[in-house]
């Protein structure tokens, strides 16, 4: 289209709007010139309207859908072509790798944690007392009334009421009535002391003192650190000030396991955004005697891994119709991996059985890599909790 033609005198890139320089960047212009020659903003001193806003809102997104379409077009049906078209010089007609990938995932994970949190428990007690759904001490006295006069146990009301209140707060727990009526009498424990920590062997110690502070907060349901270790008579060094601190976050995941599994998935994204430069560096070594530089291999994975999860985001919605996450698993298990096979195929145009055999090789590192680094990465997500 010729730059210099004149529009719609009504249209803000009419030619009586223009300015002399870019109100954007401040870059100096010609009367003629319908775009900012240095940062492409519109030549324009009109006042935004509402239909101008619109207009330019819509234009906005269809410029993006233009770079989105062929984004996912390609990415979608020709796999390692908008690689191969990308580290050719193709960079205008793609949206960027790096920022795609971050957005798709945390999209899905985001949808995925909304579908996740719609079908939690609606709040209701857990609490089973002869395999029957208690919710209230009313639904039960009467029976627990006539359990103790059959067995001659004399029960006081109030405290039997607070018993119940405070079982009520505990979810997924089956209970008998004989259980309520005459519990069994706890073992006082023994706690080590700090010499005796010292007589056992490091390994073996963390994890006994670990064990210990999870018994004591159960006890006492005592969470202050400083109070608890001065109880024990413990030294109150930072290490056991959080060993012990994290019995509150260990009974936050035990009361809402979904939240801390969105917890871990929602840092998904960034574990592979940052794992995806380590693996890049096999794509360089097993590759190394292509033209390809290291940069251009780490393009391909973040093209790869936006892949994967859009597949998954696709198959959120007959997941949600058919109530079923066999979509996921067929993507994971059967279209994840030919994907990746013909995306090698066609972006390093090698023989098939060099790409078979690199394919396999690279498959094995990257579980083995990607298990390891997982591992210490949400053992440390986890530990923040």
């Amino acid at each position: 289209m010729d730059n210099n033609k004149l529009s719609k005198s009504s249209s803000r890139k009419a030619d009586k709007y223009r300015g002399p320089s870019c109100l954007n960047c401040s870059h100096p212009l010609e009367l003629t010139d319908k775009y900012c020659s240095n940062c492409s903003q519109l030549n324009t001193t009109k006042q935004l309207s509402i239909k101008d806003f619109f207009q330019e809102f819509l234009s906005s997104i269809f410029t993006y859908d233009s770079r989105l379409r062929y984004t996912l077009k390609d990415l979608l049906f020709k796999p390692g072509t908008i690689t191969k078209n990308y580290v050719n010089g193709q960079r205008l007609k793609y949206a960027n790798p790096f920022r795609f990938f971050l957005s798709v995932s945390i999209i899905f994970f985001i949808i995925q944690g909304l579908i996740n949190s719609f079908g939690l428990p609606n709040g209701d007690s857990g609490l089973n007392i002869n395999n029957t759904p208690v919710k209230s001490v009313a639904d039960i006295k009467e029976e627990l009334n006539k359990a103790a006069e059959e067995n001659n146990i004399n029960l006081n009301t109030d405290s039997l009421t607070q018993q119940l209140d405070s079982i009520l707060q505990e979810k997924d727990r089956t209970l008998s009535i004989s259980e309520i009526i005459n519990p069994k009498k706890e073992e006082i424990t023994k706690y080590l002391s700090e010499a005796d920590f010292d007589t056992i062997q490091w390994p073996n110690s963390t994890a006994e003192r670990v064990f210990q502070y999870r018994k004591y907060y159960n006890e006492t349901k005592i969470k202050d650190p400083d109070i608890a270790l001065d109880s024990l008579k413990h030294k109150k060094t930072k290490l056991n000030k959080w060993m012990y601190s994290k019995n509150d976050a260990l009974d936050r995941v035990l009361e809402d396991p979904y939240g801390f599994a969105n917890f871990l998935m929602g840092k998904t994204p960034f574990f592979l955004f940052f794992f995806a430069p380590f693996f890049a560096f096999f794509f360089w070594v097993i590759y190394s005697r292509t033209k390809y530089n290291y940069m251009e291999h780490l393009v391909f994975i973040f093209h790869i891994l936006s892949f994967v999860f859009l597949a998954l985001l696709i198959c959120l919605i007959p997941g949600l119709i058919f109530e079923n996450n066999a979509f996921m698993g067929i993507t994971l298990a059967f279209i994840g991996p030919f994907y990746f096979y013909k995306a090698l195929r066609n972006f390093y145009k090698q023989r098939r059985l060099i790409t078979i055999i690199k394919f396999v090789l690279l498959n094995n590192i990257f579980f083995i890599s990607a298990t390891l680094a997982a591992l210490i990465f949400f053992t440390l997500t986890a530990a923040t909790y």
